[in-house]
């Protein structure tokens, strides 16, 4: 059973942004830190990235980890009221994400996605793999 009504439950959902969200925020001051600089949800690739980095052929996705279905997370699972609706939609989204990432590849651009989790809890090991990522390139 849902804690909140059906009009709170809506409202709520109603408020989560699809693009511009603290989690990319987060990744943003870290990259700027870093002293790279970067364009915001570039429409001409697939998917519009989070964030382009177009002088390491790089893209970085910031993924929510219920939206995009992160299965090492606890907050990647299917809640318990119309699982049905929501398998369905998460699903979608995965299979999305996937082949815009499989799109990105094979243009020739470097993929990293980063968990909502790992930014917030683990903003050390995020630091770590956009250096580890980006230095190759």
């Amino acid at each position: 059973m849902d804690i909140w009504s059906k009009e709170k439950r809506s409202q709520v959902m109603s408020r989560i942004l699809s693009k511009n969200t603290g989690i990319e925020h987060r990744v943003r001051k870290i990259l700027f830190a870093m002293r790279y600089r970067f364009r915001l949800h570039v429409k001409e690739l697939p998917g519009k990235p989070d964030i382009v980095l177009r002088k390491y052929n790089a893209v970085i996705f910031v993924h929510g980890c219920f939206w995009h279905s992160h299965s090492k997370c606890r907050d990647g699972t299917i809640p318990k009221t119309r699982t049905v609706y929501w398998k369905a939609k998460l699903l979608k989204n995965k299979n999305r994400d996937s082949k815009h990432m499989k799109e990105l590849r094979k243009m020739g651009w470097h993929v990293l996605r980063l968990w909502e989790c790992e930014v917030e809890r683990k903003p050390d090991n995020v630091v770590r793999k956009i250096k580890k990522f980006l230095k190759n390139k």
